[in-house]
C-alpha cells in the first residue's frame, strides 16, 4: 500500500470525528438543540450520519468546553442556561477581553489597523436580518460579526488568552441566540460596534475597553430581560 493511502486512511476517522464535534457544537450554540435536551445516541447517528465512536468523542469534548453535561447513568444531555451562569460569564469576558483589547491596541501595527478596518467596513454593511421587517437571521453577518470581534484582542500576543476568549465567546453565543429577536427590535449594535472601532484605531485605550465592556453587559441586560419573562 502506497505511503499516502496509509496517512490518509490514519487520517480519517479523526477528521471524521471533527467533523461530527463541529456540526455538533453549531447545533448547541444556536440552540437548534435546545438547553436541557437529551442527547440520545440513536438520535446522534441517525441525525449526523456517523457511528456511536465518533459521538461519544464529540460529546466527550463538548462536555470539557461545559457546552454538553453527562449525568451517570442517564447519558448527555445539552447544559441547561442559567441566568447566573450568564452574568458570570459576561463579567469574566469584560475583564479578558478588556486587558486583550488593552494589548492589541498598545502593540498597534498598521497591518492590525486595515485588517480591523476592513473587518469592521463588512460588518457595517451586512444587513443583520435578512428580512427587514421580521427578523431573519443572517449567517453572513454572524461571521463578519466574530470575524470583528476576533480582529479587536488578536493582536494581544498572547495565544491562551485568545483561546479562552473564544471559548468564553461560543458560551455566551448560545445565550445571544435564544434572545437574538428581541435584541433585534431594540437595539443598534452597528452605532455600538462604530464607537469601539472608532476608539481602538485612535488608539484610545481606555474609552475602546470601556464601550466593548458596556456592549457585552447591554446584550446580557437584553438576554435576562428576555428569559427572566
Amino acid at each position: 500500500m502506497r505511503q499516502d493511502t496509509i496517512e490518509k486512511s490514519a487520517e480519517a476517522p479523526a477528521t471524521r470525528a471533527t467533523g461530527i464535534y463541529e456540526r455538533l457544537k453549531a447545533d448547541i450554540l444556536s440552540a437548534e438543540l435546545e438547553p436541557g435536551r437529551k442527547l440520545q445516541l440513536r438520535f446522534l447517528t441517525e441525525h449526523y450520519g456517523s457511528g456511536q465512536t465518533p459521538i461519544r468523542e464529540a460529546l466527550n469534548r463538548l462536555a470539557s468546553e461545559e457546552l454538553v453535561i453527562g449525568k451517570e447513568q442517564r447519558g448527555f444531555f445539552v447544559k441547561p442556561i442559567s441566568l447566573d451562569e450568564l452574568q458570570e460569564l459576561t463579567k469574566t469576558r469584560c475583564w479578558v477581553e478588556g486587558i486583550a483589547l488593552s494589548e492589541s491596541i498598545q502593540r498597534t501595527t498598521a497591518d492590525w489597523e486595515e485588517a480591523l478596518l476592513i473587518a469592521h467596513h463588512r460588518l457595517d454593511r451586512t444587513p443583520r436580518s435578512l428580512d427587514p421587517e421580521n427578523f431573519k437571521d443572517n449567517p453572513e453577518w454572524e461571521r463578519h460579526h466574530r470575524r470583528f470581534h476576533a480582529l479587536l484582542i488578536g493582536n494581544c500576543g498572547s495565544k491562551p488568552l485568545i483561546g479562552f476568549c473564544e471559548q468564553l465567546a461560543d458560551r455566551l453565543y448560545r445565550y445571544r441566540a435564544l434572545s437574538i429577536r428581541k435584541a433585534f427590535r431594540v437595539r443598534k449594535v452597528s452605532d455600538e460596534h462604530a464607537q469601539i472601532f472608532k476608539a481602538a484605531i485612535e488608539r484610545r485605550t481606555q474609552d475602546a475597553v470601556a464601550l466593548l465592556q458596556n456592549h457585552y453587559r447591554r446584550t446580557a441586560d437584553i438576554i435576562c430581560a428576555d428569559l427572566g419573562e
